[in-house]
């Protein structure tokens, strides 16, 4: 089970108590804590804290108290254990340094293998100091491992694009339409989907304007119709639809 909390919705110090439940009185006292109502139904479970750098000053109170003694009282008194769950948190800090070096934060594909590595250890060095900056010495020396990611390469981006395009084809089942993507079209959608910035996060915004727009567009057309498998290929740094196969509908 995953438990996914989004850390800027405890930026608040009012907001730090939906964790383990408001106090007696208060409204939302019967719902329980977010983390804690979670953890308790489903101990087994990875708990996900994403961008926590944005998270009040008390949430890493909470945090050391659950890494110290693998349990947390809610508001209701009940201990709930964390002993078995496995706890991530992801962060951003670090980011500006990167910005800054665009040459560490994105090597390039044509880079050698012993490059790329030689600037991701310069990457990870001041990504890691700055982590120490950020953070409260007595938090960071109660995680287990601090992970510092790599820019992505290019068969990296190519499963991100293989599983976005998973996603299209499956919301095209109920219209019994298949989708058969040229290696051509997944390069075109993985170079311009990558911000040497943001990473591949603009990749899903593409898919949906260069792709599933188009696509939607044809099919309001009438182009594609129930049984066929669309053809989607690169032409001229576009994308390029047409019916490979019609299947006769009974």
């Amino acid at each position: 089970t995953l438990i996914r909390l989004d850390m800027s919705e405890f930026m608040e110090r009012h907001t730090v108590a939906r964790l383990v439940g408001a106090p007696p009185g208060y409204v939302g006292y019967d719902d329980g804590g977010q983390l804690t109502e979670a953890v308790r139904r489903k101990s087994y479970c990875c708990i996900l804290l994403d961008e926590i750098e944005k998270a009040h000053y008390d949430v890493f109170n909470i945090l050391l108290q659950i890494f110290d003694d693998g349990h947390l009282t809610d508001a209701k008194g009940r201990k709930v254990d964390f002993r078995n769950s496995i706890i991530i948190m992801t962060s951003n800090v670090g980011a500006e340094l990167i910005r800054k070096d665009m040459n560490i934060g994105f090597p390039t594909f044509s880079d050698g293998a012993q490059k790329q590595q030689q600037d991701y250890e310069k990457m990870k060095d001041r990504v890691l100091t700055e982590l120490k900056n950020q953070f409260r010495p007595e938090f960071l020396n109660r995680l287990d491992a601090s992970v510092v990611f790599h820019s992505l390469d290019r068969e990296e981006l190519r499963q991100i694009v293989d599983l976005m395009l998973a996603q299209v084809a499956a919301s095209l089942k109920d219209k019994n339409i298949t989708i058969q993507v040229s290696d051509a079209a997944k390069d075109l959608l993985g170079t311009k989907g990558y911000d040497p910035i943001f990473g591949a996060r603009p990749l899903r915004r593409l898919i949906q304007t260069m792709l599933e727009d188009q696509l939607s567009d044809a099919l309001l057309r009438g182009e594609f119709q129930s049984g066929d498998t669309v053809e989607i290929d690169c032409e001229d740094d576009r994308l390029v639809m047409r019916p490979l196969v019609r299947e006769a509908v009974l």
